[in-house]
């Protein structure tokens, strides 16, 4: 996926963050809509194929939890989720839904070339790794992970995950019994960990083991190793 040929949709009420990110967003190449509000975004969105979605979290009509729920039920196009709040809730609202990364206001365009540029490149290989077909499934007790088709079953079930949650998963189940840090995992995701809270990596684990693990307090795929990092089970 070239620059040029990149669709953005950018979703913020306010015409002033309009401006001030469709400006680079265009001088870089990329095609961007815009929406002012969450009804227009999920609108503009079923009028056109998009590669990336920047979502502010405060928004009439239907605010950005509820947009980028409403969109990940359809879609795993990468989402930004953009927070005016401090919060450690606030930050990760989006992550709770199914964005795969958050930026909090106020942001310089350099941080938000950065993270624009790091959703499509993971976009990009993630599609060209399918393409080849490089990674045959991974199996353990009644859990398998289909790399071609980025499908995870459980006892013949499929269980859906977010972009960033199968790569997370990936990245450990390809080396089992190895501790990998959250700096590791953040570059292994985002291509690198600049601007990136560690904790983000915390929420994303915890949503697989609510996903996988019978009993999430007990695990038996995704272990913490305290004041390092996670591992995969051996």
């Amino acid at each position: 996926m070239a620059n040029g040929s990149a669709r953005i949709l950018l979703v913020d009420d306010e015409q002033s963050i309009q401006t001030l990110l469709s400006y680079p967003l265009r001088k870089e190449g990329y095609h961007v809509t815009s929406a002012l509000d969450g009804s227009e975004a999920l609108q503009r969105f079923d009028e056109g194929r998009f590669d990336l979605v920047v979502l502010d979290l405060m928004l009439p009509r239907r605010d950005g939890v509820e947009v980028c729920r409403e969109l990940r039920s359809r879609s795993q196009v990468p989402i930004i989720m953009l927070t005016a709040k401090g919060s450690e809730s606030d930050k990760v609202a989006g992550l709770e839904v199914g964005a795969d990364d958050y930026i909090t206001k106020p942001f310089s365009m350099r941080e938000f070339r950065s993270r624009v540029k790091a959703a499509l490149r993971r976009s990009r290989m993630a599609g060209s790794a399918a393409e080849r077909g490089e990674d045959g499934p991974i199996s353990h007790a009644d859990l398998t992970i289909d790399f071609d088709r980025r499908l995870v079953t459980l006892a013949g079930e499929e269980i859906k995950v977010t972009y960033v949650e199968f790569e997370i998963l990936g990245a450990l189940a390809r080396s089992p019994g190895r501790v990998l840090t959250r700096e590791t995992l953040l570059e292994h995701v985002w291509g690198d960990s600049e601007y990136r809270d560690p904790r983000t990596v915390d929420v994303h684990i915890r949503h697989l083991r609510e996903k996988l693990e019978r009993d999430p307090k007990e695990p038996e795929f995704l272990f913490t190793v305290r004041g390092v990092g996670y591992r995969f089970v051996e």
